[in-house]
């Protein structure tokens, strides 16, 4: 399959039950395989399903999720959350860059940021923000897209397998 099969759309609530299934295996390889994505590892099933519905669930509030299809169903995702402060109107977090096995190396992650980044725009959002584990493929990605980093927090948080990480804080402005 090629990367022009797979399309980004955004997803809407309520999500049938074989989209929140796809999501489901999509947080639970992504942890299992060592993604640093808030959770540990083994991820039941159940747990990252429980996340997923509650996660859909605030869509009502204003967060975007993306994600990428391709002929298997839902292979990857990018949520952004607008910021909960009401003097931060302005800005959103990016959470959850997730791309399955099987669609790696086809730019998918790169395509569903540049998404994230105009579905944030066309929100009124102008300043985004996230995080990552350095020294990944996630922290390459989001260099090589213009995010500028800020510093590293130190023993920021557990990997998925129970070692203590740093995390490296990013933004980009993404004003017209």
């Amino acid at each position: 399959m090629t990367a022009s099969m797979e399309r980004i759309e955004l997803l809407a609530a309520p999500a049938s039950d074989e989209d929140v299934r796809d999501l489901t295996e999509l947080l639970v390889e992504a942890v299992d395989s060592g993604a640093s994505v808030s959770f540990l590892a083994p991820l039941p099933p159940a747990e990252a399903e429980a996340w997923w519905r509650g996660t859909i669930g605030k869509i009502d509030d204003g967060a975007i999720i993306l994600v990428a299809r391709d002929d298997e169903g839902i292979a990857g995702s990018v949520q952004v959350h607008p910021a909960w402060a009401p003097n931060q109107p302005h800005r959103a977090d990016i959470a959850k860059l997730i791309v399955r096995k099987r669609a790696r190396g086809r730019k998918l992650g790169v395509r569903l940021m540049l998404a994230a980044e105009e579905a944030a725009r066309a929100r009124g959002f102008t300043l985004l923000v996230l995080d990552t584990v350095p020294g990944g493929a996630a922290e390459r990605l989001y260099r090589g897209m213009g995010w500028t980093a800020i510093g590293t927090i130190p023993g920021y948080a557990l990997d998925p397998f129970g070692a203590v990480c740093d995390t490296v804080v990013f933004y980009k402005k993404i004003a017209r």
